[in-house]
């Protein structure tokens, strides 16, 4: 009888075995699988949550089939303790193995509604928009100028909404008081600037803000990014350049960010400038005229006269030797990267060529011709 007992239980542990193993295929292939999800939705995680909440969420949503292999899971791959707050786009049929990445990958929020505040060269707009899932693509709900018109009602409705996520981008080319004035029109910040950074020392990127979180802070932050930046670049440098120290390569690499808006010329610009400054010869770049009349404060808004060409200050490369006094815009990295490893051509000028780029030139002869067909191309779009 007790054989018959033991031959029994033995049966009924190798039975058992096998369904928990089923369970645990079934489990894992649940949980690698495409999702329910007939169409992408977006997934609020507030601060403070946990992967019950977010489960719970996902199953009434229809995103999961079962929560707690989506826990079980999250546990399993050791990401439980990685959940991120914020907006997410959980794409249709997104398996519970992919949003569980989604969710604990870190970085910025990729649904829901934001205010992007961008801050250009010749001016700043906030837009309110919201992203649609269906399409993956933002649509605009307001524009406008922080610092010169009255707040649309958008704005003013997104404001009051606990989970509208907020960015500040900064141009490239911009200087560091036109940032600095720019934010002090952002009414999601608080706080006051005590002074100005050294010219070209915020770098130009998108940064996730908070509401109430402080200028200066924000500042401070644009700040680390462009020394890590330069510290990088000058690290990498080609060998043989003509400049002594990395202030000298943000030097150049605002002009190189002043003179060229094509990526596939920065090189070749950079080139220009240290081959004149290789043999000797003034820059003599419009850029930074302008700077020197301006100092960084607005745009000049109209030509150089004959007058500021002439004007003996430190920035006006027409007029002194070598590089301007300071950097005279926030150069961005791929004009950090330019002016650290320029192109290796025997250029020596360059002008507009009517096409948004610039014609290249070893010989002033070659260089007159260039500039006789871009004075050309000027006089016929005057007469258009």
């Amino acid at each position: 009888m007790w054989r018959h007992i033991a031959s029994n239980a033995v049966t009924f542990l190798i039975v058992i075995g096998f369904l928990l193993g089923g369970v645990i295929l079934w489990g894992q292939n649940s949980y690698t699988s495409p999702g329910p999800l007939s169409s992408a939705i977006c997934l609020e995680v507030e601060r403070g949550s946990n992967f019950r909440r977010v489960s719970e969420t996902l199953e009434e949503r229809g995103a999961v089939s079962s929560g707690a292999v989506f826990r079980i899971g999250a546990d399993y791959a050791g990401k439980t303790d990685e959940l991120k707050a914020g907006n997410f786009l959980v794409p249709e049929g997104a398996s519970m193995e992919e949003i569980v990445d989604i969710v604990t990958r870190g970085g910025a929020s990729t649904c829901g509604t934001e205010v992007v505040y961008r801050i250009g060269v010749t001016r700043t707009l906030a837009e309110v928009r919201e992203l649609d899932p269906a399409t993956e693509r933002f649509v605009e709900l307001a524009q406008f100028n922080p610092a010169e018109e009255a707040k649309p009602e958008a704005y003013t409705e997104v404001r009051a909404q606990g989970d509208t996520q907020y960015r500040v981008v900064v141009a490239e080319g911009t200087t560091v008081w036109q940032v600095v004035e720019a934010l002090k029109s952002l009414d999601v910040l608080e706080g006051e600037i005590e002074g100005l950074p050294p010219e070209g020392m915020l770098a130009p990127d998108s940064y996730e803000v908070r509401p109430g979180a402080e200028r200066a802070d924000l500042v401070a932050r644009m700040q680390r990014a462009q020394e890590i930046r330069l510290a990088e670049a000058w690290a990498n440098r080609a060998d043989g350049l003509p400049l002594e120290t990395p202030e000298d390569l943000l030097k150049l690499a605002s002009i190189v960010e002043k003179e060229t808006g094509v990526a596939e010329e920065r090189r070749q610009v950079a080139s220009v400038f240290t081959n004149r400054l290789n043999q000797g010869m003034r820059l003599q770049t419009d850029p930074t005229v302008i700077y020197g009349v301006t100092e960084g404060q607005g745009v000049l808004g109209r030509g150089i006269r004959q007058s500021e060409l002439r004007d003996n200050n430190p920035w006006n490369t027409y007029v002194i030797d070598g590089l301007p006094a300071t950097a005279i815009a926030n150069p961005g990295l791929a004009s950090l990267e330019a002016a650290a490893d320029p192109d290796e051509t025997p250029y020596i000028f360059f002008v507009a060529d009517g096409t948004g780029g610039h014609a290249f030139a070893v010989t002033l002869a070659e260089h007159n011709e260039n500039v006789a067909r871009w004075r050309e191309i000027e006089a016929e779009r005057a007469n258009q």
